[in-house]
């Protein structure tokens, strides 16, 4: 089943169109990433998906109804958004910040219930972030805080993830366990939507892509499909080299700077 459907949206800023009539499904519990050069229209998707930007033409439909006519509660309780960037402007401590993610599913100011504590906690555990609860969240580094920010979306309970760049400014032993906590989400039955500059980190955990080029679709198929040196140069405008991961045998892109081309002519071994 489709939970989340694109037809033919347009949207933009001004009177500049940046998506162009571009239309696609997610079917429940999958994991696609969207990728593409700066000015594709990948932020521009991402607000459209989260009622941030509403269509110029077509429509966004959640559970095949129009996401502007979804009851704003039932939002709250079943998309969890985490944008590119996000502050704390308060004091709080982890399992403060974590316990707002229950708010959609209180009734005014009627104390935490078992079943919120519960989902609390489940969701301290999936993050790893049980020996920070006490910690307050503004202190953390980085990779803790954004450990914190899932722990929330988590404890909201979400049937659909919308994330805009999760491992920037990260470094890589973050990255990675930011990527694998997705990951872990997706097979515990989450519709995940992710946003990534990050190539090759695509291609290792997403099982389908989409890959945008001037507000347009311009691949869109599995990691093996769309991580291909003909499309990525041809999106990206550089030259790269395909190879396969040794371990996990997904696809991962090498860069090729202009002055190793300067000094050699003929084509790169591995791209014809």
């Amino acid at each position: 089943m489709d939970l989340l459907e694109v037809k033919n949206l347009s949207c933009g800023y001004g009177k500049e169109d940046i998506l162009k009539g571009i239309s696609f499904s997610v079917a429940d519990k999958e994991f696609l990433g969207i990728i593409g050069p700066n000015g594709a229209g990948k932020t521009t998707l991402f607000r459209a998906l989260t009622g941030i930007l509403k269509p110029r033409n077509g429509e966004v439909l959640y559970k095949n109804r129009m996401l502007s006519e979804v009851p704003r509660k039932e939002i709250a309780r079943e998309i969890a958004v985490l944008p590119q960037s996000l502050e704390v402007p308060f004091s709080f401590t982890v399992e403060e910040f974590i316990a707002m993610g229950r708010f959609p599913y209180r009734q005014s100011m009627w104390p935490f219930t078992q079943e919120d504590k519960k989902a609390i906690e489940r969701a301290m555990e999936l993050a790893g972030v049980q020996k920070l609860k006490e910690r307050m969240v503004n202190q953390l580094s980085g990779g803790e805080r954004q450990r914190v920010f899932f722990a929330q979306a988590i404890a909201q309970e979400p049937k659909l993830m919308l994330l805009d760049e999760p491992t920037t400014h990260l470094d890589i032993k973050y990255q990675m366990e930011i990527m694998e906590l997705i990951d872990d989400l997706n097979k515990n039955g989450i519709t995940i939507i992710v946003i990534l500059h990050d190539l090759n980190m695509a291609a290792e955990y997403c099982k389908r892509i989409i890959l945008l080029k001037d507000g347009k679709i311009h691949a869109d198929g599995t990691p093996d499909q769309v991580v291909d040196y003909k499309i990525i140069e041809d999106a990206y405008n550089t030259v790269v080299i395909v190879k396969e991961n040794p371990i996990s045998k997904k696809p991962y892109i090498v860069l090729v700077s202009k002055n190793s081309l300067d000094k050699k002519t003929i084509r790169v071994e591995g791209n014809p």
